[in-house]
């Protein structure tokens, strides 16, 4: 088996953890291709002899599986390296929530046994393609989590003309606008009142930042539709975040919302289902009372 890993070379204090990951896949005799910048680390701190390849290409096409070893960011950034090749990744967590990246450090070595057994799943997660004035964005037009439309720090609020195929949804007078997918229902949407949606689910949810009129709520759609944002700013500007990378754009500026091509697989392992992630980092059903 071949896999590509990809890491978060700004936690230098999870470096056993990195370890931890290349001495299981050298015990179980795979072979490895790194990150570039992510290789630079490890060899900053182990001094490894490792195969590379560039940063900011796509994965070697022959690799078998993609790791990601950090958190969800790390894990959407190797997502957008894998873009539409077909390799799944599975995610080592070592930042925070981790919804995504959702094996523990603790259960590294018996997941990657189990990986190397064959015994995991992929989830085939769907993405957001964007485009501007029907012309791709300066930054990777694919989301697995979110689009956002966002005012600059220092200007007032923005008019979001939202349109759902050649429909009228709403102008929102918000902070900004957020498109999610499922998968990114439990992200960035969450945190303004956005559903918790079930990744299968084929929905696109809408969800307006710190909007104007208190009446407004999320809605959910099917994702086969198309949605067009067209944004007013008195700065004259706003930003466009694809999964966090950002950009900066003109008022008049058009965005176009629509399905991705392609899907992004998600490995899971050791039977971790949906809701068991759910009910263990949101700890639903907790007892946090004394006892």
């Amino acid at each position: 088996m071949k896999i590509a890993l990809f890491g978060n070379v700004h936690q230098a204090e999870k470096n056993r953890y990195v370890s931890a990951v290349l001495r299981r896949l050298e015990q179980l005799g795979v072979e490895i291709v790194v990150e570039e910048k992510f290789a630079d680390f490890i060899s900053s701190h182990f001094h490894l002899q490792l195969v590379t390849f560039g940063t900011g290409q796509y994965v070697p096409r022959d690799a078998d599986l993609a790791i990601s070893v950090g958190g969800d960011g790390t894990f959407l950034g190797t997502a957008a390296q894998i873009g539409s090749t077909g390799i799944p990744i599975l995610g080592i967590n070592t930042g925070h929530l981790g919804m995504l990246a959702d094996i523990s450090p603790e259960d590294i070595d018996q997941a990657l046994e189990l990986l190397l057994l064959g015994q995991y799943t992929v989830e085939q997660r769907r993405l957001i393609q964007v485009s501007k004035d029907g012309d791709p964005l300066r930054t990777y037009p694919f989301a697995l989590n979110e689009v956002a439309v966002l005012k600059h720090d220092v200007s007032s609020l923005i008019e979001i003309r939202t349109m759902v195929g050649d429909e009228l949804l709403a102008k929102y007078l918000a902070d900004g606008l957020i498109v999610c997918t499922p998968t990114g229902s439990t992200g960035y949407s969450l945190s303004v009142g956005g559903p918790v949606i079930e990744p299968r689910s084929n929905t696109f949810c809408i969800s307006a930042v710190a909007p104007h009129s208190l009446t407004v709520r999320p809605v959910l759609l099917c994702d086969d539709v198309e949605i067009r944002l067209s944004v007013k700013s008195r700065s004259h500007n706003f930003l466009i975040s694809v999964d966090g990378r950002s950009d900066s754009y003109p008022d008049g500026t058009e965005i176009t919302l629509r399905r991705a091509p392609y899907t992004v697989g998600v490995v899971k392992i050791m039977h971790r289902l949906f809701f068991d992630t759910l009910r263990e980092k949101m700890m639903w059903g907790a007892d946090r009372r004394g006892r």
